[in-house]
């Protein structure tokens, strides 16, 4: 339930929001482009460029090639992730996506720069030739056909304690995957996962100082916030790739993340430790008998994870998917 006090503080930030966008982002024109890393068709040199992609990628593992598919696939999703935050209450009120209010700007802006990283992934994957892109294709359809559900129930508070948990590990997953793309000798799918990796991180900076700006006016209501999402635990935004089909494709690309190391259990802890230390949650003041209690439990929660993902046996077997056989 979104209380009148959510809509007011939301409304008092607008314009920390409007500063953010106006000092860090970049607008279309000044912006890379897919094409800045990919081959001219229009060169000469075209089809050695493609050779030179394929020998590159053919010494890419496959658990890494389907991890690298798997996240090229949650990028592709951006029109749900632009749906999901304006239908946040107190986003856009006034349910027009051209809106010039600094919060339906950010969402565009946003989403904008997201919408280059599906944009790169996909092409790069495709030159290289090692990829079943009739199947990858139909479970980007199916991912969009099927929307996402990121259990905030339209809580803005919700959102923003998702959205800051979210790009981090994105931001972690494709950092993990550049680094063994490296080791494996694509310098360039590693200049590709770093910069949108550095993308993710300025995202993730940026929902990170909005929902300080709120617990620092709402104390109790932001820290409630936070530990009802981690009471709901985070889900992934591609979940329901499968939903309405007899496929377990993201239970496989889950499980390989974690099996080679590109987003583990163990970076689902760090991540809650680094947001109750960055939003200094073992110091809030002022907070009512309910922020107290869910101050206790988020400053410990951490280690619970941790706890549990010493504990959790690395997936023995992991099916191999989006792949050319």
């Amino acid at each position: 339930m979104v209380f009148q006090e959510q809509l007011e503080v939301l409304k008092a930030i607008e314009h920390n929001v409007g500063e953010f966008i106006d000092d860090k982002m970049n607008l279309p024109e000044e912006s890379w482009q897919p094409s800045d890393f990919l081959p001219d068709f229009s060169s000469p040199d075209f089809p050695e460029s493609i050779k030179l992609i394929q020998e590159r990628m053919a010494n890419l593992p496959d658990s890494v090639l389907v991890s690298l598919v798997g996240n090229m696939i949650t990028e592709e999703a951006l029109p749900s992730y632009q749906t999901f935050f304006n239908l946040l209450e107190g986003v856009n009120d006034e349910r027009n996506v051209a809106s010039m209010s600094p919060w339906v700007r950010w969402s565009r802006l946003w989403t904008a720069e997201e919408n280059r990283h599906g944009d790169l992934l996909n092409k790069y994957l495709y030159l290289s030739g090692r990829v079943d892109m009739n199947a990858v294709e139909k479970t980007i359809q199916q991912l969009l056909y099927n929307g996402v559900d990121l259990k905030t129930g339209g809580d803005p508070y919700q959102g923003l304690i998702y959205t800051s948990f979210q790009e981090r590990a994105t931001k972690i997953s494709h950092v993990n995957t550049g680094k063994l793309a490296s080791k494996s000798g694509d310098s360039v799918l590693t200049k590709i996962c770093n910069t949108i990796a550095g993308e993710e991180a300025l995202h993730e900076r940026a929902y990170k100082f909005f929902m300080s700006k709120i617990i620092e006016i709402d104390p109790n209501g932001g820290i409630d916030a936070f530990l009802t999402m981690m009471k709901k635990k985070i889900v992934m935004p591609a979940t329901l790739m499968d939903f309405g089909t007899k496929k377990n494709q993201y239970l496989n690309y889950a499980n390989i993340t974690q099996k080679i190391g590109v987003y583990t259990s163990l970076d689902y802890a760090n991540i809650i430790d680094h947001l109750v230390q960055y939003w200094g949650i073992d110091k809030l003041m002022d907070l009512n008998e309910q922020g107290k209690k869910a101050q206790d439990y988020l400053s410990s929660l951490s280690q619970r994870y941790y706890r549990m993902a010493e504990r959790m046996q690395e997936p023995e077997e992991t099916q191999l998917i989006w792949l050319n056989r």
